[in-house]
């Protein structure tokens, strides 16, 4: 489902910033949709907790949206988040899970509503991506100005 090999992408790739946020946005959405996966195909594996992924948040965090003031980097033990930095989306435990009676969290119909939005924005993002690739394979062979 990736573009680039590897969840773990890099948010700038070459010069347009926007490219690799696309790309980031494409791994985790495969994160997402491996999660949602095993969380259906464990619909009935006893005292199985559905798990979520905090998606936005590790976009958010890696795009730096959130504006804050970053941190110096004046001490050797001082961690500044770069743009370049690995994205690991956090993925932990439904809380907003029901539990069945064999102990089990997963609503199955649940899942598959989330699994269908979650190819829906992949697909979103990959034809956006793929118009930016192909504006920049036009300016790169047709926009080269006078021959």
């Amino acid at each position: 489902m990736g573009i680039l090999p590897g969840w773990r992408s890099r948010v700038e790739i070459g010069f347009d910033p926007i490219m690799g946020a696309l790309n980031t946005s494409l791994n985790l959405r495969q994160v997402n949709q491996n999660v949602i996966s095993s969380n259906i195909a464990n619909a009935d594996t006893p005292g199985y907790k559905a798990k979520v992924v905090e998606f936005e948040a590790a976009l958010r965090d890696i795009l730096g949206s959130d504006r804050q003031v970053s941190p110096n980097e004046t001490h050797e033990g001082h961690r500044v988040k770069r743009p370049t930095d690995p994205v690991e989306p956090e993925i932990y435990d439904d809380p907003n899970g029901v539990e069945s009676l064999d102990g089990n969290t997963v609503d199955r119909s649940a899942e598959m509503v989330k699994m269908a939005q979650n190819q829906l924005l992949y697909d979103a993002s990959a034809e956006i991506l793929k118009r930016k690739l192909g504006m920049l394979k036009y300016a790169i062979a047709e926009g080269g100005g006078n021959r």
